[in-house]
């Protein structure tokens, strides 16, 4: 049984449809990665399956409960479970790292500050932040500001993380710090869906590649399969166009 189940879905920004008959299915474990062109509905996937964009056909299934999302307790069961990173970092300018990665566990979960604490410092740490967890965000670089948002979203003990092009808002020159960070998560075995361009670096994290265009999924696979042999023809433009980062791991 997969942990994430999405069933035919569809959804629309008022009268332009965003998603037409979606389907994808994410093991425990598994590092799925979105792709396709700007417009194709990969963080439209992600925006439905936490309730941000309403879904007008299908269905999500959790651990093999659908996802009542017109149930708040349904949807605040679904939200404790799956954490969503955003290409904007949304930090609070008024606190420290620290402070940030911090604040929903004891205000949301009304977890014990000092237990808190402990684990966010910790989780800093392995986002290559233990020097600068005492800064605030106007003091850290737009790598390191996404990092902290990563920490943050890690402090809610997710199953299952979403990453929605994380490093579209940062220069290039730091881009490669944030993905070694995901690439570190990869390694410990997060549940992850990651809508990227970052084609390199999505060859080699990723399990299983979904590509899209036009709100439809075209092609999955393999990403050896997806990325250099693909079936589709529209599939087949896309790798020949799209500009590939060298992105290699981190060697310890």
């Amino acid at each position: 049984m997969s942990f994430l189940s999405i069933t035919e879905i569809d959804a629309s920004y008022g009268a332009v449809p965003v998603l037409r008959g979606v389907s994808l299915q994410v093991a425990r474990g598994q590092v799925v990665g979105l792709i396709g062109p700007s417009g194709s509905g990969k963080s439209s996937v992600l925006r439905a399956i936490t309730g941000l964009l309403r879904l007008t056909a299908g269905e999500v299934a959790l651990d093999g409960s659908a996802v009542d999302y017109a149930n708040p307790a349904s949807l605040r069961a679904l939200r404790d479970r799956v954490a969503i990173v955003f290409q904007q970092y949304n930090l609070f300018q008024n606190m420290t790292a620290l402070a940030n990665v911090t604040l929903a566990p004891i205000l949301a979960k009304r977890r014990d500050h000092r237990e808190v604490e402990a684990e966010a410092m910790a989780l800093l740490e392995k986002v290559g932040l233990a020097d600068h967890m005492r800064h605030y965000p106007r003091e850290l670089s737009g790598g390191q500001q996404q990092r902290v948002a990563m920490a943050r979203a890690l402090a809610l003990k997710p199953e299952l993380l979403l990453l929605d092009e994380v490093t579209s808002a940062l220069d290039p020159e730091l881009v490669n710090e944030v993905l070694d960070t995901i690439g570190l998560l990869a390694a410990d075995g997060m549940t992850m869906l990651i809508v990227s361009h970052e084609m390199a670096f999505i060859r080699e994290v990723a399990d299983q590649v979904v590509f899209m265009d036009e709100g439809r999924v075209v092609e999955t696979g393999p990403p050896q399969h997806v990325l250099d042999h693909p079936c589709s023809e529209r599939a087949q433009r896309f790798a020949a166009k799209i500009l590939r980062r060298q992105w290699r791991p981190k060697t310890p």
